[in-house]
């Protein structure tokens, strides 16, 4: 596990496009299908990360909190499942299921979406305005496994709350912090 920071995407930056197959369904799914009226969060994660599984109550919760005022979440997977086979798209499923999901869990089998993202660790965290224009890049709280702060998702929730209420977002994003995806190398 190597603690990486996230690349910090420039804000205004469009959604980048993609289809890919949600593992709870097995159905391909692109992101014009999936994206919320009023915001999409795009949240890189993975099955086996600390980070993530530090997280991941937290992330059921807010999209639940949010779906109603026209948020979505999708989640991504883009690790080499080669090499990290716990992150293979049959656990992915069962992981989907056992942590109640409410959003898709997509696996990204090429890594190209990842990489369209600058996406650089689990988790990684992308909130489109309802244009699929970037308004934030950037950390979920301050919690991390073991510092004794509790999750509670306040900079991704005090910005959703911003662009739904047509508040300025704040342009100073903390980057979220976490494993490093699990490139494939060639």
């Amino acid at each position: 596990m190597a603690l990486t920071p996230s690349n910090m995407l420039p804000l205004g930056t469009k959604a980048p496009d993609f289809t890919l197959i949600d593992t709870k369904d097995n159905i391909s799914k692109s992101l014009s299908q999936l994206k919320g009226e009023n915001g999409t969060l795009i949240m890189f994660i993975c099955n086996h990360c600390p980070f993530v599984i530090h997280v991941n109550e937290q992330l059921v919760s807010l999209a639940n909190d949010y779906k109603s005022n026209g948020i979505r979440c999708i989640a991504i997977s883009s690790n080499d499942v080669a090499n990290y086979p716990q992150d293979g798209p049959e656990l992915m499923k069962k992981h989907a299921k056992d942590n109640h999901y409410p959003f898709p869990y997509l696996y990204d089998e090429t890594q190209d979406v990842a990489k369209a993202y600058d996406a650089a660790c689990t988790p990684d965290f992308f909130l489109f305005d309802g244009n699929d224009e970037l308004v934030y890049a950037g950390q979920l709280d301050d919690s991390r496994p073991g510092n004794g702060i509790p999750v509670t998702g306040k900079d991704l929730r005090t910005t959703i709350d911003a662009l739904l209420n047509g508040n300025a977002i704040n342009p100073d994003q903390k980057p979220s912090m976490g494993c490093n995806i699990k490139w494939k190398t060639t």
